[in-house]
């Protein structure tokens, strides 16, 4: 505790050095803090309140206590990229899975001449290991084989202490490529509880660079949250299979005590997209600040004592 109430106030008194520069000094001497160490201090630099681990009671703060407490080993097959495809087969339907075209180990032993002229390329094991290949003519070989190979080395769980990933199989997949009818893909992502969807965003403009994010209820209401990205200011209307969505992710929540799952909405169907166990981390303040102490309530933490997902 010394230590962590020592850095606290060597914080406080760094008032003109941004905090990416701490958070770096941080990330740096990682390796030599325990989980819950490393936890208090990043949470405390990312968001911007102390880490309070013996009653949490906000979003952020909970899913940093499951960070540490809910070691259901089942969390890491439900985070691995292509694992996680049967468990969703056998769930809700193969028709709502995107194809695989293969699985490798290493970059190398990818055999592009047998790949469509369109595919997706993915890391299984972390996030942002993403290769999106729209021209397999014009495709840069080289600067993907980078791109992956640099994530294969990583291991989320030593940034954000995320443990599903800390002994997920580092592999690459190829997928069918996937846009709708206006050349975009939107993210629908569903904020689940044991079960019971209580909310979502839409993400989108990701190709752009200025991605969105818009917040609803389950009524799809827009709610006025804040986090990570702005608001896109459009006027969005509900989709004709929204009720499908949120049909397809209570299913596949089922038994967990909170997890965000992902669909991709093309042209009128559904693909699921992920399971994501610590929504941005656990790191990432909600405007206003009422959000996440509205998010943290739907959290039962009671439940990861007796739950086992299998």
């Amino acid at each position: 505790m010394e230590i962590i109430e020592k850095l606290f106030r060597k914080i406080n008194t760094i008032k003109r050095k941004p905090n990416t520069i701490l958070i770096k000094m941080v990330q740096a001497i990682a390796p030599l803090l325990d989980d819950k160490t490393y936890l208090k201090i990043f949470f405390y630099l990312k968001v911007g309140y102390k880490l309070d681990l013996k009653n949490p009671k906000t979003f952020n703060q909970k899913l940093n206590w499951m960070k540490l407490y809910y070691r259901d080993e089942a969390l890491s097959r439900l985070s691995d990229k292509y694992e996680v495809k049967e468990y969703v087969k056998k769930t809700i339907g193969d028709q709502f899975v995107v194809k695989n075209y293969g699985v490798w180990d290493a970059f190398d032993q990818i055999d592009f001449e047998k790949l469509p002229s369109k595919f997706v390329l993915k890391t299984t094991h972390d996030q942002g290991g993403v290769i999106v290949c729209d021209d397999k003519s014009t495709f840069d070989i080289d600067k993907a084989r980078a791109k992956i190979n640099k994530h294969l080395r990583q291991n989320l769980y030593y940034k954000f202490r995320e443990w599903p990933y800390k002994n997920i199989k580092p592999r690459i997949i190829a997928e069918e490529f996937l846009v709708d009818s206006d050349k975009k893909l939107d993210d629908f992502k569903f904020f689940c509880f044991n079960g019971k969807v209580k909310a979502m965003y839409i993400a989108t403009e990701r190709n752009s660079g200025n991605v969105k994010f818009d917040f609803f209820d389950i009524e799809f209401n827009h709610l006025n949250i804040v986090q990570s990205y702005p608001q896109s200011g459009k006027s969005f209307e509900k989709p004709a299979n929204y009720e499908l969505m949120v049909d397809l992710a209570s299913r596949l929540s089922k038994g967990l005590p909170q997890v965000r799952i992902d669909f991709y909405n093309v042209n009128g169907k559904v693909f699921f997209g992920e399971f994501t166990f610590f929504h941005h981390g656990g790191l990432h303040p909600f405007h206003p600040e009422e959000w996440d102490y509205e998010f943290g309530s739907y959290i039962d933490l009671s439940l990861v004592k007796s739950t086992s997902h299998q």
